[in-house]
């Protein structure tokens, strides 16, 4: 076998004008150099000696052999030189004979004569006469010239040979002659076998260990090859990649500079390219290098380290596990956990791997070497590694989602406890709002065996998350699968609900009341075979719920509901009930106080876990129309905790609903505004075809947040062309119209108040409590100079608002209807307004009242009187963080004659009398039930001052609050 330079050129990817012994090959070697070069002058004095150079596998042995060979030729020393190889391990003193034959394979022709003593015991008697002659033949031609052998992976040489050089060593220091082998040396998972200085006494032997490139050789290297124009974020890549050795940077550079290359696959440029050429990353895959030095140089490393490493190496790329990665590596990959935890610890110290910041486990130094390690890995090979390592994670007791990881990648396993560590996870992963993971669970879930009802519990929760996460086209077929696998009926029932909520989503109303009408006449009246009445009013109720949807469907489920109720009031529970009572509250039938009276018996009569929360959700939206507001809240909350409602769950939807409304009623925009991911409001992602509620009060926040030009966007935003007629889109229209008031489009605005209204009317919905369609167009309609079509409206509202007779709905009649008549009537209306609302805690209904009275007044001539309820509603709506209002109170002042105050809007002396009483007996340590009971004010009150004392102030809570005071 001939000698081939360097060790890079064993892989066959380097050229050989590349092999040269130039400083950029030797880098940090030479200190290597000159301790074989103070050996050469010993040898040459004749103290021969043996100089071992260690190292991992590409760190540059061969390299540094090279030059080695140069610097004994120079210093006038016969050159014998020889290169191990594992082919050759079978073949006796076949390292030997290259190095002192000129033929390979041939014997030597020594003289005969004494030869010595042969310490192996193992030689065989032919084979210790060989050695005998092959020592005489070296001492011979020691005689005749000083010699230098080279010896490089002496570590592959045959044994014989290891155990000729040994004794050699201990026999030349009288001779000209120095031995200078290259030796392997890293830790791998296989034990080592002793090395050629086991048995040598340390003087005999002088060792000298490479260690791998410094950071700024390497940098260097990267960039000598490519110019110093390239940015620091290139080179620091391509330093990691090369994890230290140069065996694999040279080859990587040779990848990324080979003509042949593609720039825009690998981000750099040419060493002639201008400053800033070469920008981005190196890629993190070797399909983009060519022509492929890189893999290949990484596959010779991990054939040399031996399978055992090369196991381990590669479930490591493929697992990049936690903390724990040696015991689970050795566990995946058969190895012993010490030598495992062994090697991880020496490759760190190379290099090659490197602590994740975040878990603390090994990951490979860069993407690209992970990827290299991993090239030409069978898929089998990997599944089955990521099939083991579930295996012991389970076993173990590792959390579900730990598990489930390595199930998504393996191969179905067919038990039972696959399938369970796959669903188990999905709690999880919902809960930390990762519905991509969640589906992927359920998904793999299924590839696994599990009885008939844990398969359609699954398949419905994926079908849930399928339609949640806009993948709705699957949500419904996922759905329908689950309900056809149902067998008992309370789950069929549970099943059909959630299939007819997604498909009255979608639209598909009249298809979702077919499931539901399909399985209540299954059911009977009774409750079907199994006798459970409370399932087929379950049905019923979801229908009622349901038919909100569409507006024929709606009148025959109410007709149907209210003639069932007259005729056989025992078939009525306390939910169907409540529907009723919210039914008669929209059509304008029932005041508030009746409502709320019959909605506080039901809620105090037994019923079924299964329609609690109807029961709940349906009493909390009483209770909003109401203005029973912490009422509705506790209610709210209560009906969320009461079951864990999936999103497609008819009253989820709802409770939520109300939520976001209880908010928009006591004027808190900005919780509001948090968005989807505010804990109070979380997102309903299975929201209806078409605008939300969530989406309508969201613009209406927007609009008297005075953030108008955000609204505009956000308006643009919503499509109504797929829109199908629900409650939802009557909202959104009638908070669009107020965003075009605000911008001045009265006629814009008219037209969408007007059909709001029309699609309510024709829905039996009437009262104003749902929304003040007929206030709001009768605005606009005085705006545009049309008081005698205006005032119909206002009389009408003022008319269903006397029915329901609340604070809220009769003051903003009051108001809308004075503005309309005019005159001294009006005038008294809307002083009748103002007294309605004053000490109802209704801030915002308040202020639009104090504006609407002073405008009045002002046009009556009695700026003087409506300076002062003016300023009263700008303080207001400054406390509010109502900007509209405010912009509209500002507007009214200097209409009249007046300015705003000279009032400071933050700091302490921004706040009023009320909120500094409040905030320093909260400072104090007061709570806000004590602080309202000692100044005789509602709890809510005192938690609106608190509200608007934080945003004046500047701070997070109540802990700042004797700070930010000054005291």
């Amino acid at each position: 076998m001939t000698r081939l330079g360097t060790s890079d050129r064993h892989t066959g990817v380097v050229g050989a004008d590349e092999a040269r012994t130039d400083d950029a090959v030797l880098r940090e070697r030479r200190d290597a150099l000159d301790l074989v070069a103070s050996e050469t002058v010993r040898a040459r004095a004749g103290a021969g000696g043996l100089t071992l150079i260690r190292g991992a596998t590409g760190t540059g042995r061969s390299a540094l052999l090279e030059a080695v060979a140069d610097l004994g030729a120079a210093q006038g020393m016969r050159v014998l030189r020889a290169h191990c190889s594992a082919e050759d391990t079978g073949t006796p003193f076949a390292t030997v004979l290259r190095l002192l034959c000129r033929r390979p394979g041939s014997h030597p022709d020594a003289p005969s004569g004494p030869a010595g003593p042969v310490r192996d015991p193992l030689l065989t008697v032919g084979q210790q006469g060989t050695a005998a002659r092959l020592w005489q033949l070296l001492c011979s031609q020691a005689a005749a010239h000083p010699l230098l052998l080279i010896v490089d992976d002496v570590h592959l040489a045959d044994r014989p040979s290891r155990s000729w050089l040994a004794e050699a060593a201990r026999r030349i220091d009288r001779l000209p002659l120095l031995i200078v082998a290259s030796e392997r040396s890293q830790y791998d998972i296989a034990p080592p076998t002793p090395g050629l200085a086991h048995a040598l006494s340390p003087t005999l032997v002088r060792v000298h260990t490479l260690a791998p490139l410094s950071r700024d050789a390497a940098r260097d290297l990267v960039r000598d090859r490519f110019g110093r124009h390239v940015p620091d974020t290139w080179v620091d890549d391509c330093v990691r990649a090369g994890a230290g050795s140069p065996l694999l940077l040279r080859a990587l550079l040779h990848d990324l500079g080979s003509p042949a290359a593609s720039p825009a696959a690998w981000n750099g440029a040419p060493a002639d390219a201008p400053d800033g050429a070469a920008t981005g990353a190196l890629p993190d895959s070797c399909a983009a290098l060519y022509p492929g030095a890189f893999a290949a140089a990484v596959a010779w490393w991990l054939d040399s380290a031996g399978p055992g490493t090369a196991a381990v190496a590669r479930t490591l790329a493929e697992l990049e596990d936690g903390d724990d990665a040696a015991e689970l590596l050795a566990g995946v990959a058969g190895a012993d956990p010490a030598r495992v935890a062994g090697w991880v610890t020496a490759m760190v110290r190379l290099g090659v791997l490197r602590h994740d910041p975040v878990s603390g486990g090994p990951r490979f130094a860069h993407p690209l070497l992970r990827d290299a390690v991993l090239d030409g890995w069978p898929r089998a090979h990997r599944q089955a590694a990521h099939h083991a390592a579930a295996v012991l994670r389970h076993r173990r007791g590792d959390p579900a989602e730990a598990v489930a990881a390595h199930l998504l990648k393996a191969a179905p396993v067919g038990t039972a406890w696959a399938a369970d560590a796959l669903l188990d996870a999905v709690p999880t992963a919902v809960r930390a709002d990762r519905p991509e993971d969640a589906l992927a669970y359920l998904r793999r879930a299924l590839d696994e065996p599990m009885p008939r009802e844990r398969r359609a519990a699954a398949l419905t929760e994926l079908g849930v998350l399928e339609f949640a996460t806009a993948a709705r086209s699957t949500g419904i077929p996922r759905l329908t699968e689950a309900l056809r696998l149902q067998d008992l009926p309370r789950d069929r029932v549970q099943a059909a609900v959630t299939l007819g909520t997604a498909l009255a989503h979608r639209g598909e109303a009249h298809a979702a009341f077919a499931v539901l009408h399909d399985l209540d006449l299954d059911l009977g009246p009774d409750g079907g075979p199994a006798g459970d009445p409370v399932l087929a009013r379950t049905v019923r109720t979801a229908s009622a719920l349901l038919s909100d949807h569409d507006r024929e469907i709606r009148r025959e489920v109410y007709t149907r509901l209210r003639d069932t109720a007259a005729q056989s009031p025992a078939l009525i529970g306390p939910a169907e009930q409540a529907l009723l009572v919210r039914y008669e509250a929209t059509a304008g039938l029932v005041s508030a106080e009746q409502a709320m009276r019959r909605v506080h018996a039901l809620l105090e009569a037994p019923e079924d876990p299964l329609l609690t929360p109807y029961l709940l959700g349906t009493a909390a939206a009483v209770a909003q129309w109401a203005d029973a507001l912490d009422d509705a809240e506790r209610l709210v909350t209560s009906g969320l905790a009461e079951r864990r409602l999936s999103p497609l769950h008819p009253m989820r939807r709802a409770l939520l609903n109300v939520r976001t409304d209880i908010a928009v009623a006591r004027g808190q925009y900005a919780r509001v505004l948090a968005g989807p991911g505010h804990q109070d409001l979380p997102a309903d992602r299975a929201a209806p075809a078409g605008p939300s509620n969530l989406q309508a009060q969201t613009l209406l926040a927007l609009v008297e947040s005075g953030r108008l030009p955000e609204a505009e966007r956000f308006a643009g935003s919503v499509l109504l062309r797929d829109a199908h007629d629900n409650w939802e889109l009557h909202r959104y229209l009638f908070a669009r119209g107020l965003l075009r008031t605000a911008s001045g489009d009265a006629a814009g605005a008219l037209e969408d108040f007007l059909e709001c209204g029309r699609r309510q009317t024709a829905r039996e919905v009437l009262s104003p409590v749902v929304t003040p369609w007929r206030s709001a167009a009768a605005e606009c309609l005085l705006a545009l100079g049309r008081p005698q079509a205006a005032l119909p409206l206002a009389e009408e509202e003022y008319r269903l608002a006397t029915v329901w007779n609340t604070p809220r709905v009769l003051g903003r009649a009051l108001r809308v209807l004075g503005a309309a008549t005019g005159g001294r009537r009006g005038l008294d209306l809307t002083a009748g307004a103002v007294d309605l609302l004053r000490g109802a805690g209704l801030d915002t209904e308040l202020v639009a009242a104090l504006i609407a009275r002073g405008r009045q007044l002002t046009a009556a001539g009695h700026s003087g009187q409506a300076r002062p309820l003016l300023h009263e509603a700008a303080a207001s709506a400054e406390r509010l963080g109502a900007a509209r209002l405010l912009t509209d109170a500002e507007l009214a002042l200097r209409d009249g004659g007046g300015r705003r105050r000279d009032t400071p809007l933050t700091g302490a002396d921004a706040l009023t009398g009320s909120e500094d009483r409040i905030a320093r007996l909260a400072a104090d340590g007061s709570t806000n039930a004590e602080i309202a009971d000692l100044l005789h004010l509602a709890r809510r009150t005192v938690e609106t001052h608190l509200t608007s004392t934080y945003r004046k102030l500047g701070i997070r809570g109540r802990a700042d609050l004797r700070a930010a005071l000054g005291d």
